[in-house]
């Protein structure tokens, strides 16, 4: 059993005694600001130092008496699942002047302030290290007009600056997601669904306008979320001639029995003059064209607004946590950094760097170099923008390459949201690279059964946003039934599988692998995506089907919690799924802010709970009005949800009440979420152009024969980076008993989740960031970006 890291460096080598940190959010606002003002907040008074909150950004700071306020614990209470900023965010004018840099210089040293934790976008935290490189000399200028005292210079001899970039827009270069791209995503994509309804119902072309004046992401990310027939973005604008390129692809479609189409306009879309496209000249267009039935929707601040993400809030709460320890660890000769995220891990880079590289961008895009910005963007737009080419413009049959191969994709164990997305990008980029493609019925049932049929392009139109399993699944293994396997993959010639899903599928894949020594049917290229919502297959960080179920677990988990509003003090014990695996009621605790979260591989006794009890009682005696309490439907045998019921119930009278929920297979439904949608697609696509790699590497005297370690692999995500990784080696990883991975990287965040709910707790920061450079193009793999 996976036990947590025992390499724990504790805050007394880190103490933040005597230190005043500052925490401002400024610029637009985003969803999961509050989160990452939260954890800021906490973690500051939790390692011993003073915390400020400076309201109204910039402009506080300068106005300065109730602008700036020290925050306590129960401050930040009950604020993790609000949108915006609490706290307010203005533009500040005043700030760009010396003048007013020296009136924010005299309200910080009045206070002591020395560590200021800026959230916001490349303009707020330009404005941060430029106020960081005048400190000294704007404390002079204080000494020389009698505002403070000399030895002040000496004792606030430097500012130090740690920055989070907060941004819907995702538009900073050294990182993969900024904080509210991921809600502003789930807003547009909740959008374009409904839109999609009424659409088919009329057979009507809708043109939508997401933010994003300098960037495309959020354009570029939905249309791929949502399968859209057309996206057009500021960093590559369409060649000449692409109205009427649009309007073929836009009539062929229709003419394939596609009853509406759905084209996503970022607004600062131009086109190669430079020229802006905007919705309405779209319209005109389709309709003076084609004579479509046409409407325009501008989204607009909608996109900005609403609760934050499940992502967004262990992203903000992730980072928030990591710029207290860059506060700590900082010293004069330190540069301002940012705190980043590269893949699943967290990085610091030096913050005018980033901001240099984002100026370049706008640089490249203003003197026509479109192919540079792509490329400036990020490997992860790089990609996004090549996926959605490739599965959304099918090439003319004439232009294919002709493989002979046969390729069969199907899905194994429980349905998963983001399984459909899968499948759709393997069909179509199958088709791309010259294969018949197969899909087979309900996983290796239908196989021996022979349910396989030959899938095509058109057949996985619109199914991104489809929950479930549209080709069924079962959790049979296929070792009972190799030889009818084999027989099926003789008669329908399969040179290669694709296998989707969970820690069924891993078994699955394992004993076929065993099974080539018996059948060659079984010597060809096979490869497993992840895709579960319990997050336990080894090999990988993340599951496909994960994130939608967090996101309908912390949901519920406001709800719940906001139904005792007004009531007396109440507890809530919610029970998760996930088998023996605590991912989901560990980072779902997180997420929800939740005070507890009983899982399998942190062992707990009578004494645990009883503690965990007290510290409740504790925290409701003073001002918290509701506790949140998670527990992993198999954590523990005897301690079962009805008796950590009873027993809180029976503990906390005259203090609390205690309410229990089951939450069940409302985890396994509904649409899957942005970031399942593009995980699913993008590791699809890849592991696709591997079954290509494979079978032309395997191919020999006119047929395949694939029998090495190397050819049955599994594609996952391990901290940056997306790797092919033998089944055979991952064994060694497993604990196939209780069906988790001996070792898993979610572990190290239970200590964040106990240090939010106030906690003493020892913290491994042997992981944390390091100070990085930002490099221009990362090593080809590392296109593993968490969030898409």
């Amino acid at each position: 059993m996976a036990q947590p890291d025992t390499k724990k460096i504790f805050f007394e080598n880190l103490s933040g005694a005597g230190k005043a940190i500052a925490v401002l959010t400024s610029g637009g606002d985003a969803q999961g600001m509050n989160a990452a003002v939260r954890a800021v907040v906490r973690m500051g008074l939790y390692v011993g130092a003073k915390v400020y909150f400076i309201r109204e950004g910039y402009q506080g700071m300068v106005d300065g008496g109730e602008n700036i306020k020290e925050a306590t614990w129960e401050s930040v209470s009950s604020m993790l699942q609000v949108g915006g900023t609490v706290i307010g965010s203005a533009r500040c004018k005043e700030f760009r002047t010396h003048e007013g840099r020296l009136k924010a210089a005299l309200n910080l040293v009045t206070l002591g302030i020395t560590n200021l934790c800026v959230i916001g976008g490349d303009g707020s935290l330009t404005g941060a290290n430029l106020f960081r490189e005048e400190w000294s000399g704007l404390l002079t200028e204080l000494v020389e007009q009698g505002s403070i005292e000399p030895q002040s210079v000496q004792t606030y001899s430097a500012l130090h600056i740690v920055g989070m970039v907060g941004s819907i827009d995702n538009d900073f270069c050294g990182t993969d997601m900024t904080i509210g791209t991921d809600s502003a995503l789930h807003r547009i994509i909740e959008v374009v669904d409904a839109i999609m309804t009424t659409a088919q119902s009329h057979q009507r072309t809708f043109v939508l306008e997401v933010m994003g004046r300098h960037c495309g992401y959020l354009a570029l990310v939905s249309a791929l979320a949502c399968g859209a027939d057309w996206v057009l973005i500021p960093e590559m604008p369409p060649d000449d001639g692409w109205e009427e390129k649009m309007c073929e692809k836009l009539s062929a479609n229709r003419a394939g029995m596609k009853r509406l189409n759905i084209i996503i306009v970022a607004e600062g879309a131009i086109d190669r003059n430079n020229k802006l496209i905007t919705t309405d000249s779209i319209k005109d267009l389709v309709v003076r064209c084609l004579g479509f039935d046409t409407r325009v929707t501008i989204l607009g601040h909608v996109q900005r607004g609403g609760t934050p993400s499940a992502f967004d809030r262990i992203l903000a709460s992730r980072m928030g946590v990591e710029a207290v320890l860059a506060l700590l660890e900082t010293t004069a000769n330190t540069p301002a950094c940012v705190v980043s995220l590269c893949g699943n891990q967290s990085v610091r880079l030096p913050l005018m760097e980033c901001v240099q590289m984002t100026q370049e961008v706008q640089k490249a895009m203003d003197e026509k170099r479109f192919e540079e910005a792509v490329k400036l963007r990020g490997r992860s737009f790089e990609n996004n923008l090549k996926t959605y080419k490739l599965l959304a413009h099918r090439k003319p049959e004439s232009e294919l390459p002709q493989s002979n191969f046969n390729v069969a994709v199907l899905n194994v164990g429980a349905p998963a949201a983001g399984m459909n997305a899968a499948v759709r990008s393997a069909v179509r980029v199958g088709i791309t690279e010259g294969h018949k493609m197969f899909a087979v019925s309900d996983g290796f049932e239908g196989f021996y059964k022979g349910q396989i049929k030959e899938i095509k392009w058109a057949d996985v139109g619109g199914w991104t946003g489809q929950g479930g399993s549209l080709l069924g699944t079962k959790r049979t293994l296929p070792a009972k039934h190799v030889g009818k396997i084999a027989e099926q993959m003789r008669m329908h010639n399969i040179n290669a599988l694709l296998v989707i899903g969970g820690f069924e599928a891993l078994e699955s894949l394992l004993q076929l692998y065993e099974a080539r020594a018996a059948y060659e049917e079984f010597c060809i290229p096979m490869c497993m995506l992840p895709a579960t919502i319990s997050n336990n297959v080894p090999g990988t960080d993340l599951s496909i089907g994960a994130d939608t179920a967090l996101n309908a677990i912390v949901e519920t988990c406001d709800r719940i919690k906001q139904s005792a509003s007004g009531t007396k003090r109440r507890v809530f014990i919610i029970e998760t799924m996930g088998g023996y695996c605590g991912y989901l009621a560990t980072v779902a605790g997180l997420a929800a802010g939740a005070d507890a979260a009983y899982i399998y591989e942190e062992p707990f006794d009578i004494r645990d709970l009883q503690a965990n009890v007290e510290h409740l009682t504790e925290k409701m005696k003073t001002s918290i009005q509701r506790g949140l309490v998670l527990r992993n439907e198999n954590c523990n045998d005897n301690y079962t949800t009805d008796f950590i019921y009873q027993l809180y119930t029976e503990e906390g009278k005259g203090v609390f009440d205690c309410r229990k929920n089951v939450l069940g297979h409302m985890q396994q439904g509904g649409a899957p979420s942005p970031f399942d949608r593009n995980f699913g697609t993008k590791i699809s696509a890849k592991a696709m152009q591997w079954v290509t790699k494979k079978l032309r590497e395997t191919f020999r005297q006119g047929r395949v024969f694939a029998n090495t370690d190397d050819t049955c692999c599994l594609l996952g995500m391990r901290r940056r980076a997306l790797v092919f990784q033998p089944v055979l080696q991952l064994k060694e990883d497993t604990d196939f008993v209780h069906r988790i991975p001996k070792e898993q990287w979610w572990l190290k965040l239970r200590p964040l989740m106990k240090i939010l709910a106030k906690y003493k707790t020892s913290y491994d920061v042997s992981d944390s960031g390091q100070l990085e450079h930002v490099v221009h193009n990362r090593p080809k793999d590392t296109d593993a970006s968490v969030a898409m």
